[in-house]
């Protein structure tokens, strides 16, 4: 049974278990309900939730483990002169894995199939192998699923503490939930940090960090043109700051004048038109955004500048600044709209009640209230602008120019990541390592926003509380 036929058929289970057991809560005392500890929802989640936790879990290891299962039996299956060289000797663990990376392609059929007959006869017992196990996985999941909820239905009765039960199982599964984010998290940072210390054995982090020649192009020998590379990163810093600067400038005044008349002063019917239209343009792809930018915006502002004797490059890093806080521009709006709407009105009276005007209730009143829902809103935005790479590739282009001049080219953080990382790499030269480095960079640049914003809300939260 593949997959999603067995998940399918395991909540359908799960729906009859529950079903099963808010009947029996009510069987059991005969319609009154109110002799049950719980509710007899509670009941009918507590008989779901033991036909579901079991199977899902089998199913969850079964899909994490099931692959190096069929890869080592396959492994013990072949022939001995499989495993030998030419020459005799056992083969190295390189060509083991492309061994068996061939019999899984073959297994699989995204190769044609390979004409060695081992190579077919161990891609055949590989799949032999998965085969029996999906049926070994349906069986046993379905039996769990049966049993559990054959377990949970006998134990309900009026006694049962279902709810407790329930709520037990709920806060566990959160608890689960925020320790994966944290191990995640851990997990970033840890691959970012020990890749990052091996650029920087290679490459100062002077250099790196406060020098202003970007060129990371390593030769594999000497004496090629551009041999030595250069990784200081100030240009992309620059770059990326200028651009989101830009981008600040557009999308924080018009999402937030925008947020304060929709929350405002637009009637209701205007406000049902005007906000969904306005979350439109969070929807709309970047890509599309970068070929809005790079084929309209861009000429726009080179065309204009020839009029006025300005020198407006193709690609600019206004042209990308300018589409980039349009895109933003919902994020701001759409946040600062909750945070403003969620503001007391017992606030907004009491200003009018002291004689002010709507204009100095929103200045005095509505907007310092809001302000740790604005901030918070905004450093998305910044996250946002810093992170976005399809648009400024577009419309700003590659060059890694050290400039404060708008009108010219630069190149963003993200967009040299892409670059360093395109096509095959080996994760052994400065060069490709230089992208770790620089996400680092941004993960520390994050984690300030982040702390300036916590310490902005905190201090007004206790004002406005």
């Amino acid at each position: 049974m593949q997959a999603f036929t067995l998940i399918l058929v395991l909540a359908v289970l799960t729906v009859v278990g529950f079903r099963m057991g808010r009947g029996r809560a009510v069987a059991v005392v005969g319609g009154e309900t109110r002799k049950l500890h719980s509710l007899p929802s509670y009941h009918g989640m507590y008989v779901a939730l033991w036909c579901a936790v079991p199977s899902f879990v089998l199913f969850g290891l079964w899909m994490l483990f099931e692959s190096s299962i069929a890869t080592q039996l396959t492994l013990a299956n072949l022939p001995p002169q499989a495993l030998q060289g030419p020459d005799g000797q056992p083969l190295s663990e390189a060509r083991i894995g492309l061994l068996l990376n061939d019999i899984r392609n073959t297994a699989t059929g995204n190769i044609a199939g390979s004409s060695d007959a081992i190579v077919q006869q161990a891609a055949q017992y590989y799949n032999g192998i998965r085969a029996t196990g999906d049926w070994l996985l349906t069986a046993a999941a379905l039996s769990l699923a049966v049993l559990g909820a054959g377990f949970g239905w006998k134990r309900v009765s009026a006694d049962l503490r279902a709810r407790n039960d329930v709520e037990m199982a709920v806060k566990i599964f959160m608890i689960v939930c925020s320790t994966i984010a944290v191990f995640t998290t851990i997990g970033i940072i840890l691959s970012l940090l020990f890749e990052s210390l091996r650029f920087f054995s290679r490459v100062s982090p002077v250099e790196f960090l406060f020098g202003t020649h970007w060129s990371p192009q390593i030769s594999i020998r000497a004496d090629q043109v551009g041999s030595s590379g250069g990784f200081g990163a100030i240009p992309l810093f620059a770059g990326t700051m200028l651009i989101s600067f830009i981008a600040m400038m557009v999308a924080v005044p018009i999402g937030l004048l925008s947020a304060i008349y929709m929350a405002e002063y637009a009637p209701r019917k205007v406000r049902s038109v005007v906000k969904p239209l306005l979350e439109i343009l969070a929807g709309i792809p970047t890509v599309v955004y970068g070929f809005f930018a790079a084929l309209t915006v861009a000429p726009f502002f080179r065309d204009s500048g020839q009029l006025f004797g300005l020198s407006i490059s193709s690609e600019s890093a206004i042209a990308a600044g300018i589409v980039m806080g349009i895109m933003i521009i919902p994020f701001v709006s759409s946040l600062s709209d909750d945070v403003i709407t969620a503001v007391p009105n017992a606030m907004r009276e009491g200003s009018y009640g002291l004689g002010a005007t709507k204009s100095e209730t929103i200045k005095r009143v509505i907007l310092p209230a809001a302000l740790p829902g604005v901030v918070g809103g905004i450093l998305l935005a910044v996250s946002r602008a810093i992170g976005e790479t399809m648009i400024v590739v577009m419309a700003a282009g590659l060059a890694a120019n050290l400039t404060a001049n708008p009108f010219e080219a630069v190149t963003t953080v993200t967009v040299q990541i892409v670059t360093l990382l395109v096509g095959d790499q080996e994760f052994d030269s400065p060069k490709t390592l230089a992208a770790f480095a620089l996400g680092l960079v941004l993960f520390v640049v994050t984690l300030v926003l982040n702390v300036i914003a916590l310490h902005v809300v905190r201090k007004y939260r206790e004002q406005y509380e």
